[in-house]
């Protein structure tokens, strides 16, 4: 499948910036089953200072905002083609080590509302227990759009029992790594049925199977990726693969909207 996907990010302030930064990654990148064919980021009131992969493989791109100004706008797309792969990704590659992908961090540490939820995973091999994981997951957690904050770690979203595909992948990673599997967080494109804009990136989970290497995992739509899904930063949690992350000095009264639009070419 070729996909089309404009990813823009707009920022307006009342009053002028002083100084201001910002990471962006959304940037997919090529590998098992999925080829970036142009991808392109334009900017308008700053300016993109370097572009680096980080320990994670990820494209970063460090941007600038003009002195002075109180409109930004930074607009990523390109084209991709993915094939179905069932979800496997393949063998791990990059510098940071698998083991790094096995431990905690604070938004996916385990508590009592994680081990109570693994008493109940049971399979006969390790893709059927993780497929049973994300299952219950989705019955554990329901999805709802603004049920959550964004610092909500997997014990506060299985306390609430309700969230969104971050955090489904919080509580995925959580439980993965205490069942013994190095498992990291994706964020990237989705291609939804009947709708091509959005105002986020979606999220899911990829664990680490013995023979099979990386395997994702949607707890959010109960399934794993497909040719509809673009994989673009993995890390830890969220904040390895957040979207935008910066800093600002000034530029009060921040104004921000995200269109993202996503469909088959």
């Amino acid at each position: 499948m070729r996909l089309s996907i404009k990813h823009a990010t707009r920022y307006r302030f009342d009053t002028p910036l002083t100084y201001g930064l910002q990471q962006l990654r959304k940037t997919p990148k090529s590998s098992n089953g999925q080829h970036v064919l142009d991808w392109v980021t334009r900017i308008e009131g700053g300016k993109r200072e370097v572009s680096f992969e980080d320990h994670h493989n990820n494209v970063v791109e460090l941007i600038s905002f003009d002195r002075g100004t109180t409109e930004l706008e930074v607009v990523s797309e390109g084209l991709v083609t993915i094939d179905d792969t069932s979800g496997i990704v393949g063998p791990h590659r990059g510098p940071a080590p698998l083991w790094l992908y096995a431990r905690p961090t604070d938004r996916t540490r385990v508590g009592p509302a994680t081990r109570k939820l693994l008493r109940g995973i049971d399979g006969d091999s390790d893709l059927a227990r993780l497929h049973a994981l994300s299952a219950a997951i989705s019955e554990a957690v329901v999805y709802l759009v603004g049920a959550s904050e964004a610092t909500w770690t997997a014990e506060d979203a299985l306390n609430a029992g309700e969230g969104v595909c971050q955090d489904h992948t919080h509580v995925f990673l959580a439980c993965a790594r205490e069942l013994g599997f190095p498992a990291r967080y994706v964020s990237g494109y989705l291609l939804m049925d009947g709708q091509v804009r959005q105002d986020a990136m979606h999220a899911w989970g990829e664990a680490h199977v013995e023979g099979l290497g990386w395997v994702g995992f949607d707890a959010s739509n109960g399934i794993s990726p497909d040719a509809r899904y673009v994989r673009v930063a993995t890390g830890l949690d969220y904040a390895d693969a957040a979207p935008v992350t910066g800093l600002q000095v000034g530029g009060h009264g921040e104004a921000l909207r995200v269109d993202i639009a996503v469909q088959q070419q």
